[in-house]
């Protein structure tokens, strides 16, 4: 029976480059769930369909071919075939994404997903409802979160090394908004798991961080993948 870790937390808390190195410290795969949801974004707005159109969008989700594959032990995020890894990285995907997060029906079949796939192979899985939701039985669930200004900076400083046009305070503004829509969404909010472990990363450095989450591993697992 694979074995699976369990990460959470808010937008901008480094839950994809923390589970990364984690992931490759322990040997094992690194599930990005949000990189799931945008490329159903991508799918529809391909299509022309509204990502607020819950009923359109609803009923044509199941149409997105939605897969995952991995190559020399990284995530590559497909449609239909077709490798669309970097194409979701935009901020009209991301946005569109952070929209249709929100229907029920597009959860369900993200979350039916993402436990197919965990079920394959011992995996570190994160995302906004893994400990809560996708994985309720994860012998390891930690809640990785910042500050919310503390959030935006990295965020605003990784749009100004990627040459992107940036403000910190419109960075903030649509941090606070996307945390409030994720907490308070009638469909798996965004919350700790009541078992999860909590790592507030606001004056922790990258590799601090890494280590605390090896020590929650290792001892919540008793060192099975030391």
């Amino acid at each position: 029976m694979p074995m699976n870790i369990a990460i959470d937390g808010p937008v901008g808390a480094g839950k994809s480059s923390i589970a990364d190195q984690v992931a490759q410290r322990l040997h094992i795969l690194h599930l990005d769930t949000g990189a799931m949801y945008r490329t159903v974004a991508l799918y529809m707005l391909r299509n022309g369909i509204d990502p607020q159109d819950e009923q359109t969008v609803s009923a044509r989700c199941g149409e997105a071919d939605v897969r995952v594959a991995y190559r020399d032990g990284a995530q590559r995020t497909m449609l239909g075939g077709e490798d669309v890894s970097d194409l979701i990285r935009t901020g009209e995907v991301s946005a569109a994404a952070s929209a249709i997060s929100k229907w029920p029906a597009v959860r369900r079949r993200m979350v039916a997903a993402q436990r197919e796939i965990a079920a394959t192979a011992d995996m570190l899985i994160d995302g906004r409802d893994i400990g809560t939701r996708v994985l309720i039985d994860a012998p390891v669930k930690i809640f990785l979160t910042a500050t919310p200004e503390e959030r935006a900076r990295r965020r605003y400083q990784e749009m100004v090394n990627k040459g992107m046009d940036a403000n910190f305070d419109d960075v903030l503004r649509d941090l606070r908004a996307r945390d409030e829509q994720d907490t308070h969404r009638a469909v798996d909010p965004l919350r700790a798991a009541e078992d999860a472990v909590t790592v507030d990363s606001t004056h922790l450095t990258f590799d601090e961080v890494v280590e605390a989450i090896l020590r929650i591993v290792a001892d919540k697992t008793g060192g099975a993948w030391a």
